[in-house]
């Protein structure tokens, strides 16, 4: 049977009187790169500092790799790298010095050391800058270098909080091709508020806002959770919205300019049959009708009202 990575069960934590996380629960059952996303301040970060050992939860379990990491930390760290926000980078050490000293940090023996630096150097496309001060490095690669440093131990979990937040574009998709090549041997949870972010890097998604899970599923299925409800249609002699908002089974015409337009249906079948007999009959030269998809951003909003309620 295959081993649960993380369970998390009933979590809860308050900071002073208001609470950042409620009754959260939910696991994590095999590798892959796990979008955790929500709005700033949803509760993101509090989730991720309990997991990872550096917060105790007010309430609940959490269990990695069957490790409570109430009870036994040290060794449910062990499977567990850690990249903040803001990475925790000694801007005056060289890189291949900050990455010794994380490698000592996670208690790895001596001799192991100076290999796991080349590999991680080498895997994060790093090893040209060794010997230079991290202060001297961009912001794109010293983000490298504090992934290097969440996997130098290699272990079994990797958990990034916004890893790409604050990066240009190029440095975007270097980032993200570098956490699909780490999710090949690791499990990755991916902290963002960006839904791109997770649509172009993730497998799975878990959406928390304000403080509790409304969403945990793959990212077809998230991408599909509000029913579409609108056809997409497009005509070379176009008719007016008024004449398409009469035809059976339509519920409203947005006319979306150049012969296009979103219609809305109270019967998809009705309305696609009538929209194609009347574009036959009046010679309105049909080129286009297709099922429009729920954007993400919609999907955000209807799953973020759900906390709310």
């Amino acid at each position: 049977m295959e081993e649960t990575i993380i369970k998390v069960d009933q979590l809860s934590h308050r900071y002073s009187i208001q609470w950042a996380v409620k009754d959260i629960s939910f696991e994590i059952p095999r590798r892959g790169i796990y979008g955790l996303l929500g709005s700033n301040g949803a509760g993101k970060s509090t989730l991720m500092n309990i997991i990872c050992g550096v917060l105790k939860q007010t309430q609940g379990t959490v269990l990695v790799k069957g490790i409570d990491t109430r009870e036994e930390p040290r060794a449910a760290k062990r499977h567990i790298g850690f990249l903040p926000q803001q990475p925790p980078l000694y801007k005056d050490l060289t890189v291949e010095e900050y990455l010794a000293y994380a490698a000592d940090l996670h208690l790895m023996s001596s001799d192991s050391i100076p290999g796991a630096i080349d590999e991680v150097l080498e895997l994060c496309q790093i090893a040209h800058f060794r010997k230079r001060l991290l202060k001297n490095l961009s912001g794109g690669y010293q983000q490298r270098v504090g992934i290097a440093q969440a996997i130098i131990h290699k272990p079994d979990i990797v958990i990034l909080d916004e890893p790409t937040n604050g990066l240009d574009p190029n440095q975007i998709q270097e980032i993200r091709h570098l956490i699909k090549d780490i999710a090949e041997e690791r499990t990755v949870i991916l902290s963002t508020h960006i839904l791109t972010e997770v649509q172009a890097t993730c497998d799975h998604i878990l959406m928390i806002e304000r403080g509790k899970l409304v969403f945990m599923g793959t990212v077809d299925e998230f991408d599909n959770y509000i029913v579409p409800n609108a056809l997409l249609v497009t005509f070379k002699n176009a008719p007016s919205a008024e004449v398409l908002n009469g035809l059976a089974g339509v519920s409203g015409v947005e006319s979306l300019g150049e012969g296009r337009f979103r219609v809305r249906y109270s019967d998809p079948q009705e309305a696609t049959e009538e929209i194609v007999a009347e574009s036959s009959r009046n010679r309105w030269k049909l080129l286009e009708i297709q099922q429009e998809k729920s954007s993400l951003d919609s999907i955000f909003a209807e799953l973020s009202q759900k906390a709310h309620v």
